[in-house]
């Protein structure tokens, strides 16, 4: 298979599209955990820990379990790739249960997500292609819900919220057993590098991150969802797939919620991989670019994310039953108020005591949100300390768009 278009590249989501486009899956064996690594595939669900280790980590009777439960607001690649190829996120679990030797496979969901997956499967039944019996859950759809921790617990028959663990799920998930948690477009390129080999997986993007990824445009942005290769630049993103001049934005958000608020000054030096947005303190996270233009307050975007985390948290720990909806409030004040040293020195503060101490890492992707926020918008907190604000100023007038330029 050739061209810049990999997981969307069949012309539609039934399974004669998906075996035209991309010919029959090869039997997976253990060997494929090998390639896999020389493939260099990391997660595609936010952490982008490398796929063959997690899989080699995986041993004994094993349950695998495909993960498109999609709680965050700003994304919807995982459901365009349920919904567009379904087929393909398939065979990649498929391939890996047959290479970890898994006897239960699961497929936890988005409920927008459900119907395409189930009538995927109703088609590989027919066509006697159930390897293994898949299992479908619905997530519901609350931020927390994807986490690995919290699907495990749902497909138990718990809630669907994060658990304070001790063990990772590769020693003891799913009812005690070995489980492999990936992501859904994680297993769709699992699927490719089995068909197509590892040589051809790292010829294109990053060669430090290499293979194609979603990405999701909202906000000042073209709203939609993209296919591009890793490293890509951020201002030919911006330009190219989300129908901006880069010069009108105050600023971009990497990573969704749990993401970093980049400036202009680091938007014309951004590659989008993990590799090149780590100088940065920035990660794609889970393939998400939400764009604010020069009209808006950088500052009250921040304030109206984390309320919105702090009403999501599963409140089962101290940073989130009190940290977060505390934090949520000092930014109200510095977003809709007046800013002062005391105020930016309290919320600095908040930050510090929820990073890193809550049971789940929802206070930490939080923390990170926020302080980047302090960070990038550091102009805005002290014409906000005088009662004016940034938003509406002219583009075009100032530094950050000739930095752009």
């Amino acid at each position: 298979m050739t061209g810049a278009s990999r997981l969307l590249a069949a012309p539609g989501p039934a399974l004669a599209d998906h075996l035209d486009q991309f010919g029959a899956m090869p039997t997976a064996t253990a060997e494929l955990i090998a390639t896999i690594d020389a493939a260099g595939l990391s997660g595609r669900g936010g952490a982008g820990f490398p796929t063959a280790r997690k899989m080699a980590t995986v041993h004994g009777r094993a349950v695998v379990v495909g993960n498109g439960a999609e709680g965050e607001p700003l994304s919807r690649k995982d459901a365009t790739l349920l919904t567009q190829a379904p087929h393909l996120v398939l065979d990649g679990l498929d391939a890996a249960a047959g290479a970890i030797g898994a006897d239960k496979v699961y497929l936890y969901v988005h409920p927008v997500a459900a119907d395409a997956v189930t009538g995927a499967l109703d088609e590989r039944r027919a066509a006697g292609m159930d390897a293994h019996r898949v299992t479908v859950v619905q997530s519901p759809d609350r931020f927390v819900a994807g986490e690995e921790s919290a699907a495990i617990s749902r497909i138990e028959g718990g809630p669907a919220l994060p658990r304070d663990r001790t063990v990772v799920a590769a020693v003891s998930g799913v009812r005690g057993l070995p489980t492999l948690v990936n992501n859904v477009e994680t297993l769709a390129n699992v699927a490719l590098i089995a068909r197509f080999g590892s040589d051809w997986f790292r010829s294109v993007g990053d060669p430090a991150d290499p293979g194609t990824m979603l990405v999701t445009l909202s906000g000042a942005l073209d709203s939609a969802v993209v296919e591009v290769p890793t490293g890509i630049s951020l201002i030919e993103l911006l330009q190219r797939f989300g129908g901006v001049d880069p010069s009108h934005l105050r600023s971009v958000l990497i990573g969704g919620y749990h993401g970093t608020w980049l400036s202009p000054e680091e938007l014309a030096i951004a590659r989008l991989s993990r590799s090149a947005l780590k100088p940065l303190g920035a990660t794609p996270g889970a393939g998400i670019v939400h764009a604010l233009d020069n009209a808006e307050c950088g500052l009250g975007r921040t304030a109206e994310i984390a309320r919105y985390l702090a009403d999501q948290s599963a409140r089962q720990c101290g940073p989130c039953l009190n940290g977060l909806p505390r934090l949520a409030e000092l930014l109200d004040q510095l977003a809709f108020g007046r800013s002062s040293d005391d105020l930016v020195r309290e919320i600095r503060r908040m930050v510090r005591l929820v990073d890193g101490r809550g049971s789940c890492r929802h206070p930490d992707g939080t923390a990170r949100m926020v302080r980047s926020a302090l960070h990038t918008f550091a102009g805005d907190i002290e014409k906000h300390r005088h009662g004016g604000c940034a938003a509406g100023e002219t583009a075009g007038t100032d530094s950050d768009s000739a930095t752009l330029r």
